[in-house]
C-alpha cells in the first residue's frame, strides 16, 4: 500500500500546482510532504524498468530526472555514458572525446603493468599531456549496454514443472542459446542473456565491446590508495581513488582492435561535472555493474556463511597477508610485484570481517527468521501447498552441504588463490586433463593458452615469498578442513620438510623451469610433470577436488538453487506489497539514495564529508599507507584549491545511502539533474553486510568528491588539457 500512497501524493501535488496556474486570484501555501525515506532506499534496479514505482521513489528523494533521462533506447540518456570496465568495475565517460573516469584500484593492474623500478607510476603517478602519450593496454575492454529486452517467455518455452532440474536447465540453456542467436543487433554488437530473481526472469543485453582502451592519468598511490588496507572499508575516508583512461574507436566510431589509426571515441552521451558539491539529503544516483548479492537467502544459509564459511576464509587470508606484508615492507621490488595481489587479497578479507559484524549488529539472521515465520503462517492460511516444505528443504540441504562447502572454500583459498605455486600446479593439471580428454590437439591448444597466462603469473611471482605461505596455509588446511576431504599425501606429513623439498627441487618455481617442463611431446611433458614434486603434490589435491568434492557440491547446490528459485517466486507471491529487486549479477543497475551521515555505534555520529585536513592529520612520512606527496602538502599549506575548494577547505570524500557492492567500483555518483558529483569506490565497514542485508540506518557507500578529482588533475598534476575537455557546470547556482 505504501507505493499507492506515494502515487497519490504525487497526483495531489500535481493537481494542486495546476490549480495555482489556472486561478491566479488564489494564493496557496506550498504543499509539504513528509516521506519516510528509509522505506524507499536500497535495491539495485534494472534501468529499463524504472518507470512507475522507481521513478516516483526517486522523486521523493529529490531527483529531477525522468526514467527516460536515465535509460532510453532511442535517445541519448545516462546509460550511454556508463561502461563495464574490463569486466569487473564500472567507468563513465566525462568528455566528448571518450575520456573515462574509474577508480585507481580498478586501473591498478594497468598502472602496475606499465611500472618499473625506473618508471614507477604507482609511486609517482602518470599523466598523458596529449593523445600520443596515452598508453595502450592489450586485452583491456569496456562494454556499453545498447539495449535490454525481456526474453523470459522464450527462455521458458517448453519447460514444465514436472521435469527434473537437469532436464529443465538443459532446455533453458538451449532456449537461451536460441534467444541469443535471434537477437536483433548490428554485426559489431554482441548479445547475452542473464538470469534474474533466481531464475524466474531472463533479460537479453545487446552490447558493444571496445578493445582499444588507453591509460591517460593516475595519481600516485599515496593519493589514489591513501590509507591502503588500514582504511579500506572504513569511514572517515580520505582516498583519491581515481584513474583515467580513454576509449579509442575506428573511423566509424565502432569497436576495433588497437591501432595507431584509431581515434578517440565520440560518445552518445557524456556526464557534465558539477562544481557545486553535496550537502546532507542531496539526491544521489549510482549507476553501474554491481557484481553479486544474496539478499533473499534463508536464515540457515546466512547463519552458515557468518559462523562457518567466512571465519575459515578470513583465517586463511589473514595468515597469507601477514607473510606477504612482511616481505613487501623490506623490498621495493617485491612491493611492486605484490602490490595488486596483496590489495586484492586484503579487500575481501576485510570485507568478510565487516560483513560478519554487520549481520550480527543488524540482527539480520533473526529478522530473516521472523520473515520466515510470517511466510509459513501465510502459506498455511492460504493453503499454498507447493510452498509448504521450502524452509524445511533449506534446513536439510544446508546441513548436508556444510562440510562440502567448507572444504571447497579451503581448496579455493589455499590451492587456487593464495598459494601461487599450487595455482601453477592447477594450470599444469588442466593441461594433463586436456590431453586425457582430447588427445594431442587438445593438449597443444591448452599448452599455448596456459603458457601465455603463466608468463604474466611469473612476472609478479617470487618463490621466496610464496614458500612460507605454502607451508602455513597447507598446514592450516590439514588442521581445519573436514577430514573426509583430506588427500592421502597430506596425512602424517612434516610440512616444513615437504615445503623445503618442493621449493628446492620443483621447476615450477620459475618461468624458465616451467617452460622446460612444458616442452616436448604430450607424453614427455606429462611424464616430466608427474616427476616434479610440486606438481605431484598439487595433482592429488586437485584430483580429489574434481572427483569427490566438486561433484558433491554441485549436486547439492543444484538442489539448493532449485529451492531458492521457488522460494524467490513464493516470496513475491506471499508478500505482494514488499519491494523485491533482483540480486546483482554484473548487469547494469541503478541504485538511488541520499547524502547521509550515520551512527555506527552508541554516542558516535559520522558526518557526510571529509576534507584534505584529514589527509594531513593521518600523514605519516615514509609510511606506504599514509605518506603524502610533497606537492600536495605544499598545495594544502598555500590553500591553493582553485575553484574546487569549499569555504577554504578541500572536500575529499562523501557518503550516501546507495546500495552498492563489488563491481560498483568506479560507478558515477550522479546528482538530481544528471551531473557527475562523485566516484563510488567503497562501503563503510559496518555496512558491508548489505550484500545479504541492506539496512538504511548503517549501510553507506563511499564516494570520492569529483571536485577532489578535478583538484588533483588540475592543481597537482597540471594536466589542464584534461580539464579543458570536460564540461563543468553549476546546477545549484
Amino acid at each position: 500500500m505504501k507505493y499507492i500512497k506515494l502515487y497519490l501524493i504525487v497526483a495531489l501535488i500535481t493537481i494542486s500546482c495546476k490549480s495555482v496556474q489556472e486561478t491566479n486570484s488564489v494564493v496557496q501555501k506550498p504543499v509539504t510532504v513528509e516521506v519516510d525515506t528509509r522505506e524507499i532506499q536500497g535495491g539495485m534496479w534494472i534501468p529499463s524498468l524504472l518507470e512507475g514505482m522507481n521513478e516516483t521513489e526517486m522523486m521523493q528523494l529529490g531527483s529531477k530526472m525522468t526514467a527516460k533521462d536515465i535509460y532510453d533506447v532511442n535517445n541519448s540518456s545516462l546509460k550511454d555514458a556508463i561502461v563495464h570496465f574490463n569486466g569487473g568495475c564500472t567507468s563513465e565517460i566525462i568528455s566528448p572525446n571518450g575520456l573515462l573516469l574509474t577508480n585507481h584500484h580498478c586501473g591498478f593492474g594497468a598502472i602496475q603493468s606499465h611500472s618499473s623500478v625506473e618508471h614507477d607510476y604507482l609511486e609517482n603517478g602518470f599523466w598523458a599531456m596529449n593523445y600520443d602519450e596515452e598508453l595502450a593496454n592489450p586485452g583491456m575492454t569496456v562494454t556499453f549496454i545498447k539495449r535490454i529486452d525481456d526474453v523470459t517467455s522464450q527462455v521458458f518455452e517448453g519447460v514444465l514443472d514436472s521435469m527434473d532440474e537437469v532436464t529443465k536447465m538443459k532446455l533453458i540453456n538451449q532456449n537461451i542459446d536460441k534467444a541469443t542467436k535471434a537477437a536483433q543487433k548490428e554485426s559489431w554488437q554482441n548479445a547475452n542473456v542473464k538470469s534474474f530473481y533466481d531464475g524466474n526472469q531472463y533479460l537479453l543485453f545487446v552490447t558493444e565491446i571496445y578493445k582499444d582502451v588507453r591509460l591517460v592519468g593516475a595519481p600516485p598511490s599515496s593519493i589514489g590508495k591513501f590509507g591502503a588496507d588500514t582504511d579500506n572499508w572504513m569511514w572517515p575516508r580520505h582516498t583519491g581513488d581515481f584513474s583515467m583512461f580513454r576509449i579509442y574507436a575506428d573511423a566509424n566510431n565502432r569497436p576495433a582492435e588497437y591501432s595507431k589509426e584509431n581515434v578517440p571515441y565520440k560518445p552518445k552521451h557524456y556526464l557534465p561535472i558539477s562544481l557545486d558539491g553535496v550537502a546532507e539529503k542531496d539526491f544521489t544516483l549510482v549507476f553501474g555493474f554491481p557484481g553479486s548479492t544474496d539478499e533473499y537467502l534463508p536464515a540457515v544459509a546466512v547463519n552458515q556463511i557468518v559462523n562457518v564459511l567466512n571465519p575459515a576464509k578470513i583465517e586463511v587470508r589473514d595468515n597469507a597477508l601477514k607473510i606477504v606484508d612482511s616481505y613487501m615492507r623490506t623490498d621495493p621490488a617485491i612491493k611492486i610485484q605484490y602490490a595488486s595481489k596483496y590489495a586484492s587479497t586484503a579487500n575481501y578479507w576485510k570485507k568478510w570481517i565487516g560483513e560478519n559484524q554487520g549481520i550480527k549488529k543488524s540482527n539480520a539472521i533473526q529478522k530473516k527468521k521472523d520473515l520466515e515465520t510470517e511466510f509459513s503462517k501465510i502459506v498455511a492460511e492460504k493453503d499454498l501447498v507447493g510452498y509448504s516444505t521450502l524452509l524445511a528443504d533449506f534446513e536439510n540441504l544446508y546441513k548436508e552441504i556444510e562440510k562440502v562447502s567448507l572444504a571447497r572454500d579451503y581448496w579455493i583459498e589455499v590451492a587456487y588463490r593464495n598459494v601461487e605455486l599450487l595455482g601453477i600446479t592447477f594450470r599444469a593439471f588442466q593441461l594433463e586433463q586436456a590431453y586425457l580428454r582430447g588427445g594431442e590437439q587438445a593438449f597443444e591448444n591448452a599448452r599455448q593458452s596456459i603458457l601465455g597466462r603463466l608468463e604474466g603469473t611469473y612476472k609478479n611471482y617470487n618463490a621466496t615469498v610464496d614458500k612460507p605461505v605454502f607451508e602455513k596455509l597447507v598446514s592450516l588446511y590439514v588442521e581445519k578442513s573436514p577430514k573426509e576431504y583430506l588427500p592421502s599425501n597430506m596425512k602424517g606429513v612434516n610440512f616444513e620438510k615437504l615445503t623445503n623439498d618442493i621449493y628446492t627441487t620443483s621447476k615450477l618455481t620459475s618461468y624458465e623451469g616451467a617452460k622446460e617442463l612444458f616442452s616436448g611431446s604430450a607424453e614427455e611433458v606429462i611424464k616430466k610433470l608427474n616427476a616434479d614434486k610440486a606438481y605431484a603434490f598439487g595433482k592429488e589435491w586437485h584430483t580429489m577436488f574434481y572427483t569427490t568434492l566438486e561433484p558433491k557440491f554441485q549436486e547439492l547446490n543444484m538442489q539448493i538453487v532449485a529451492v531458492q528459485k521457488k522460494y524467490m517466486k513464493a516470496l513475491m507471491e506471499v508478500f505482494p506489497n514488499k519491494r523485491f529487486f533482483p540480486d546483482a549479477n554484473s548487469t547494469l543497475r541503478v541504485t538511488y539514495g541520499q547524502v547521509r551521515g550515520y551512527e555506527p555505534r552508541d554516542g558516535v555520529y559520522y558526518n557526510t564529508t571529509t576534507y584534505l585536513d584529514g589527509v594531513i592529520e593521518k600523514y605519516v612520512p615514509g609510511d606506504y599507507e599514509f605518506n603524502v606527496p610533497q606537492k600536495l602538502l605544499d598545495l594544502y599549506e598555500a590553500k591553493d584549491y582553485g575553484p574546487y575548494g569549499e569555504n577554504g577547505k578541500m572536500p575529499v570524500c562523501f557518503i550516501g545511502t546507495n546500495h552498492t557492492t563489488g563491481g560498483n567500483s568506479g560507478s558515477p555518483a550522479i546528482d538530481a539533474h544528471g551531473n557527475l558529483i562523485g566516484l563510488n569506490f567503497d562501503r563503510v565497514w559496518e555496512g558491508t553486510m548489505s550484500d545479504m542485508n541492506y539496512d538504511p540506518d548503517i549501510c553507506r557507500n563511499i564516494m570520492v568528491d569529483v571536485r577532489y578529482v578535478l583538484f588533483i588533475v588540475d592543481k597537482f598534476a597540471r594536466a589542464k588539457n584534461l580539464i579543458n575537455e570536460m564540461t563543468l557546470v553549476h546546477p545549484k547556482k
